[in-house]
């Protein structure tokens, strides 16, 4: 299987896996950043498993992976990272808490005749406006959040980043831009959400 290796980590991908690019490197470097030892990390939608497999590559925490994807799954548990199927937060309860929660979700609008055939669909198809996955994760994220914790998401301009950030601290999240990069037609940012001081007893806001 073809194989990237990128900080001290070695991923092989697959058929029917989204392949790790720009986004995936941004992220994994953003991520690198604000872990730390022994952190409880969850990513969600992690497909290879590309930015799980470099945060344990360079740090010692605890981390666990989901992804919709049953190939992707595979592939992630056999890049070394330990991933259970699942549709955003479904196989979790709001008493699991994490340090660090993490998602670059699909946002690319998405019409019927635009989706892609097979499983691959899920790591491109954002939905008629791009952004049906990135609200339904930001819908749940602070039931998970540890009052210190924070989130890390990739968004794309298409998406909108501004308004991703308002959709953020609507949900109780302080939000910044912690690293950028521009990408033929995009600019890709990683935004870090904290909670909000007034929510950190209570969590998430709705």
């Amino acid at each position: 299987m073809p194989c990237i290796t990128y900080r001290n980590a070695c991923v092989e991908f697959v058929d029917d896996v989204y392949e790790p690019a720009e986004d995936s490197f941004l992220l994994a470097d953003a991520a690198l950043t604000f872990a730390k030892k022994d952190f409880r990390i969850l990513e969600i939608g992690t497909g290879t498993g590309f930015v799980s497999a470099v945060i344990q590559a360079n740090m010692g925490v605890d981390l666990l992976a989901t992804d919709i994807n049953p190939h992707a799954v595979k592939c992630a548990c056999s890049n070394g990272v330990s991933t259970i199927r699942a549709d955003m937060f479904s196989a979790f309860k709001p008493v699991q808490c994490f340090d660090m929660i993490i998602f670059n979700p699909p946002y690319l609008p998405t019409l019927d005749d635009d989706k892609v055939p097979g499983w691959l669909n899920y790591a491109f198809d954002g939905g008629v406006d791009g952004t049906e996955p990135l609200r339904r994760f930001l819908e749940g994220v602070c039931l998970y959040l540890c009052p210190t914790g924070t989130v890390l998401v990739l968004v794309s301009s298409l998406t909108g980043i501004g308004q991703t950030q308002s959709w953020m601290q609507e949900v109780g999240l302080e939000t910044e831009i912690v690293s950028k990069e521009k990408c033929f037609f995009e600019e890709l940012v990683v935004l870090k959400g904290t909670l909000k001081s007034k929510n950190k007893n209570n969590k998430c806001v709705k």
